[in-house]
């Protein structure tokens, strides 16, 4: 179905289904996403006479839902190693380096206006997509442009096997071998891997950005958030287009996926934490500040001068109602509906109001007829 949808979507199309899911996030309390973007050509693999048209049309989405957006380009390559290519994957594809980097550099100069509302980063897909030396290639730009790098990383078993026998490593040994891994790489997901493999994104003070309803969804497995904490990693989380976009949801997952697979109670709390504010306050990080710096976003505090990006929420509503102010973070983190949040404000400009998004009408309207184009 995913492959269906990706070769009859139009520009026009991705425009519409990209406002849904920021209009989402922005009821949900986000105000700056990370765009994993890697729909690039047209169906049949030609280049657009603009090779970055469709990136355009999510930034263009983006900003008209009033969010910032880092678009992080992917560079996506091959079907795998030693699979042979899937035409399904056409759209995906910038077969070198060069065309991909030529197309980044591009899209960097088409967005220098829209400075602190859309940037660039780059985004090697994974070593199952793209071979070491285009990945090397992505990430020296990436690192010597000062960009953001994300890239999918360990986030199935077939994807270390297939790394083993491709390179006789597991992923994160072989970003760490290759001095890939810095402190503007994101692995994300990144759940099958060692107290070692955590070490080593530790010592490059590398990030990692979790998804996981999305890794529930897909059976990926659970992030072992507990041995990256340990390590104090930067833990940020992601949606990965899951059809459910709820960070707060997504944050207490980190903990409760882990008393499932320990069979144990707050697992991510710490000998000195004196009450459970203490985990909320590390879980809320990582819906917050983790992913600002992340996505290379300075954090500032909220003072005249600064960038305004806040939420606000209803404490009258059932899910946190009667919290006392101590326990106010700890309610929000682990009991929290998103329905709660009321007003969105993004560099000083309100979005949301009283639940409602300013443009909430149009954008599921249009957004019900691409459904019926698509799947009726």
């Amino acid at each position: 179905m995913m492959y269906s949808a990706a070769a009859r979507l139009t520009p026009e199309d991705l425009y519409d289904a990209a406002r849904m899911a920021f209009m989402e996030m922005a009821l949900s309390g986000i105000t700056t996403v990370g765009e994993f973007h890697y729909l690039h050509n047209q169906a049949d693999g030609s280049p657009y006479d603009d090779p970055n048209l469709l990136a355009k049309q999510v930034v263009r989405a983006a900003r008209e839902v009033g969010l910032r957006i880092a678009l992080l380009r992917v560079a996506y390559a091959r079907a795998g190693y030693q699979v042979a290519a899937n035409p399904r994957q056409s759209r995906f594809i910038e077969a070198t380096p060069d065309l991909y980097l030529t197309n980044v550099e591009k899209l960097r100069t088409d967005l220098t206006s829209m400075s602190g509302e859309a940037w660039v980063g780059v985004a090697p897909h994974s070593v199952r997509a793209v071979a070491l030396d285009h990945v090397k290639a992505v990430v020296e730009y990436g690192n010597q442009a000062n960009l953001p790098v994300h890239m999918h990383v360990a986030e199935q078993p077939a994807e270390v096997s297939a790394c083993i026998a491709e390179h006789g490593r597991s992923p994160v040994a072989l970003l760490e071998s290759e001095g890939l891994l810095s402190d503007r790489f994101t692995g994300v997901h990144v759940i099958h891997i060692t107290a070692k493999a955590a070490r080593m994104i530790a010592a490059a003070q590398a990030m990692v950005c979790a998804c996981p309803t999305t890794e529930r969804n897909l059976g990926d497995g659970v992030v072992p958030i507990d041995l990256l904490l340990a390590e104090n990693i930067n833990v940020s989380l992601g949606t990965d287009s899951q059809t459910q976009i709820d960070l707060l949801e997504d944050a207490r997952e980190l903990e409760y996926h882990l008393r499932l697979q320990k069979m144990g109670r707050a697992v991510l709390s710490q000998p000195d934490d004196e009450d459970q504010s203490a985990l909320a306050a590390r879980l809320f990080a990582c819906a917050t500040i983790n992913g600002a710096r992340s996505l290379g976003i300075a954090r500032e505090p909220l003072e005249a001068g600064s960038g305004a990006d806040f939420f606000t929420l209803d404490l009258d509503d059932p899910s946190v109602a009667g919290a006392t102010l101590d326990a106010l973070l700890a309610t929000v983190v682990f009991s929290l509906n998103k329905s709660a949040v009321r007003d969105v404000v993004v560099a000083g400009k309100q979005i949301v109001e009283d639940g409602r998004h300013f443009a909430q009408e149009e954008i599921t309207t249009r957004f019900k007829a691409l459904q019926q184009r698509l799947w009726s």
